[in-house]
């Protein structure tokens, strides 16, 4: 079997070796047993069960939470020769005849269905006339009432386990923390489970958090300096200012699209397609998209907005660079965001235990943004995996940021909190300390308080920095009645008596740059000039093979194995074997002709 499972991932996936510990996963369910896996987006999560799939006698099915996440693997699986289709909402009829006569007549390796309907009584009456293979839950961090992106479907998928007791199940996801990860073995009754836990090290991936200021612009700054033509996500908390901010970009020049729940599926779908089948086209976007995206070749992935917790952020980042090129996760949040997401806590009517945990997580997304050392460390800390080095490829490692001595003036900014009587915001409280006389300062007398007129000596944008990362460290509580008024908490009193001191960070709203260096611009996938008309020439034959056959031009090849083709410029057909990516399926397909065009640019070169 071992030779057998080589044998696969070489012919039918192009690859020489795998990685990680894929190879014990395979064998853990080839052997009959269950398995819990956790694997960074673009680790090979999929190559878990695949494999498998073609190795064992029978029809695996795969739970996917997504439409077009089935069709989009579908498309890739069917291009490498390999027989899969999905049941779901959106099949015709006919169709789905057709491949329900496939599945009882063993024709399928691979059949993907949503929780929904794998969980219907006629689904299971189908699939107890089948030979079954495995069972492979993916997005398993859909179970978790703790996680971003929980589906009460999924809880009751360990009925899988009663119904076909002889059947392997194996669960995947890119994120879960302890607790998480603990629920979903639970909840899925995995006791008996092998589980695997891969590094949470996103490598290739480089980590940019700037504080706000006119976020549009920052955003369009960077997208020209370090991203000017590329695929990329950029995500925000509100519908309106996905509107917004997609527009925008389109007036700046920039192509983009928005991506909501309010829009209608026929809207959403098209824009996903068009994000998924053309370069250089940006989707503007709440969470609401991408989970389990497989478009390899993000280069960037943005956030307007603070994420609610790290998980969340490390889902969504994770969309960037799946293919393992360079890739950015660049993000701006201001106090604003802050306050907002407090409220929103706040607000919430789930039970005392979990809004304890949503807190908890804020708090571990808020150290993120606000730490001074590596945030690599921090990230891959929160998921129980120490970083002794720092990583030496993130914006703090890169270009350290200053810190102060912000003591007095967190004194300053909490009294005036007391002072005014703990029923204000952030702008009217910066108004007192710098001594403004505003209408609403003299509304309520604030010009006679003792804190009126103390902060001269820090600027607007200073004293809103000061406010932010007092919050961000819990000093300070965002009112939960929705006014966005601060409060005092127990925790500042040790800081107001003068018995702590506190260490500020320096905001810093673009790069670091010095009269000596340039700024740091570690997210870009570069091709040496005397490569570009052979990339363009490779990237342009894809796109035209691509567009014959309706497919995104990543499924015909990623841009991993073209960087291999244009390194290793293979000029027959054996040598064109051996690019990582490149199954005997695709060999066959389309080797030909790419063997032809780098012929033709070496001999044009000469």
């Amino acid at each position: 079997m071992a030779d057998s499972v080589l044998e696969i991932l070489h012919n039918t996936f192009g690859y020489e070796s795998f990685r990680g510990f894929q190879k014990e996963v395979i064998n853990t369910v080839i052997q009959g047993l269950d398995a819990l896996v956790l694997m960074p987006t673009g680790g090979g999560k999929s190559l878990c069960y695949q494999v498998p799939a073609l190795a064992l006698a029978g029809t695996t099915v795969v739970v996917s939470p997504l439409i077009a996440l089935m069709e989009d693997q579908i498309s890739s699986l069917k291009q490498l020769g390999i027989r899969a289709e999905s049941l779901n909402s959106g099949t015709p009829y006919p169709e789905q005849q057709r491949i329900e006569q496939e599945l009882l007549t063993g024709h399928l390796d691979l059949l993907y269905v949503a929780p929904e309907r794998l969980l219907t009584e006629s689904m299971q009456r189908l699939l107890d006339q089948v030979k079954l293979a495995l069972f492979a839950i993916d997005e398993a961090h859909c179970v978790s009432q703790w996680g971003h992106d929980f589906r009460p479907e999924y809880l009751q998928l360990c009925r899988l386990k009663h119904r076909y007791p002889g059947i392997p199940r194996i669960a995947l996801t890119a994120t879960a923390d302890r607790r998480t990860r603990k629920e979903i073995a639970e909840r899925l009754e995995l006791d008996n489970a092998r589980v695997f836990v891969d590094s949470f090290n996103r490598s290739n991936i480089f980590y940019r958090i700037s504080q706000k200021k006119q976020g549009k612009q920052q955003l369009l700054r960077f997208l020209q300096k370090e991203h000017p033509e590329d695929s990329g996500i950029v995500y925000c908390l509100s519908r309106k200012r996905v509107e917004d901010t997609a527009h925008w970009l389109n007036e700046q020049g920039r192509l983009a699209l928005p991506y909501h729940a309010g829009m209608s599926n026929e809207e959403r779908s098209r824009n996903q397609q068009r994000f998924l089948k053309e370069d250089g086209l940006i989707i503007v976007a709440t969470v609401a998209f991408g989970m389990g995206i497989d478009k390899p070749d993000v280069r960037f992935v943005a956030h307007l907005d603070l994420p609610k917790s790290i998980e969340a952020y490390y889902q969504e980042t994770g969309r960037a660079g799946r293919d393992g090129l360079p890739a950015t996760a660049w993000m701006v949040y201001g106090l604003q965001d802050v306050v907002l997401l407090r409220q929103i806590q706040s607000g919430s009517k789930a039970s005392p235990e979990i809004q304890r945990v949503e807190q908890q997580k804020l708090d571990a997304m808020l150290s993120l943004c606000e730490v001074t050392s590596c945030r690599r460390q921090v990230l891959l800390n929160y998921f129980d995996e120490p970083m002794d080095e720092k990583c030496g490829h993130c914006d703090l490692c890169l270009e350290p940021v200053d810190t102060w001595d912000g003591t007095e003036a967190a004194r300053k900014a909490l009294s005036c909190v007391y002072r005014t009587g703990q029923l204000f915001g952030v702008s009217h409280l910066v108004d007192v300390l710098m001594g403004k006389e505003t209408a609403k300062v003299c509304q309520f007398n604030h010009q006679h308080t003792s804190t009126y007129g103390i902060g001269k000596d820090y600027k607007q944008t200073e004293w809103r920095s000061i406010y932010r990362q007092l919050v961000a460290r819990g000093y300070i509580n965002v009112d939960i009645e929705g006014h966005g008024s601060l409060k005092l908490n127990e925790r500042c009193r040790p800081l107001l008596k003068g018995d702590e001191r506190i260490l500020l960070r320096q905001d810093r709203y673009e790069h670091a740059t010095t009269k000596s260096t340039q700024p740091v611009e570690k997210g870009r996938v570069l091709v040496a000039d005397e490569d570009k008309p052979l990339w363009d020439a490779l990237r342009t034959l894809r796109r035209e093979m691509a567009e014959k056959q309706g497919v995104p031009a990543y499924i015909i090849f990623n841009d991993k194995t073209l960087f291999e083709m244009l390194r290793h410029k293979p000029c027959d057909l054996e040598a064109m074997s051996q690019i990582s990516g490149v199954g005997q399926y695709k060999l066959e397909q389309y080797g030909q002709q790419f063997v032809e065009l780098i012929s033709q640019a070496l001999a044009y070169h000469d």
